[in-house]
């Protein structure tokens, strides 16, 4: 059976969405700083390519670091509410999984 999450209770979650929420934000901060930095670094050694490649690279930047870091803030939150502790995973032993033949 599995035990009652932290995050039942609305006190617990609203305390960790609103620290999800801080999060998200510095990483949109450092998101952009990063961003702005790779597009002054493109064009001060490649000048004006073309401005598709340009959005390109600010959209890759900004998706994989957006969404890396928004699933790491997921870990994080579930990890520091003790949501994970709350999961009831009865795995079996790896000798129970692999068994041979003659058994």
């Amino acid at each position: 059976m599995a035990h009652k999450s932290p995050l039942d209770d609305p006190r617990n979650a609203a305390h960790a969405w609103a620290r999800y929420r801080q999060i998200m934000k510095l990483l949109l901060l450092v998101t952009v700083v990063t961003v702005a930095i790779a597009m002054g670094l493109l064009f001060a050694h490649k000048g004006m390519i073309s401005v598709h490649f340009y959005i390109a690279v600010a959209l890759g930047i900004s998706l994989t670091m957006l969404l890396g870091g928004g699933l790491m803030g997921l870990v994080f939150l579930s990890n520091g509410t003790g949501h994970d502790e709350s999961v009831d995973n009865h795995m079996p032993l790896p000798d129970e999984l692999w068994r041979s033949p003659e058994d």
